[in-house]
């Protein structure tokens, strides 16, 4: 037995354009680049840090 909601879901995606779904498409870019740079920001501090680490304790 499907999902009561499944219906709904499907009646709205198919009353959906390509131009409805722009909105999720900018979005998403927007969240890819920011993780990317939280990653590249959080990388280059990790490796910092553990330079510095190993500077100081030798």
């Amino acid at each position: 037995m499907p999902h009561p909601l499944h219906a709904v879901l499907r009646r709205t995606l198919e009353g959906m354009s390509d131009d409805d779904y722009a909105g999720f498409a900018d979005a998403r870019t927007r969240r890819t680049k920011i993780i990317a740079w939280v990653v590249i920001v959080s990388l280059i501090l990790v490796g910092g840090g553990a330079t510095v680490f190993a500077l100081i304790f030798g």
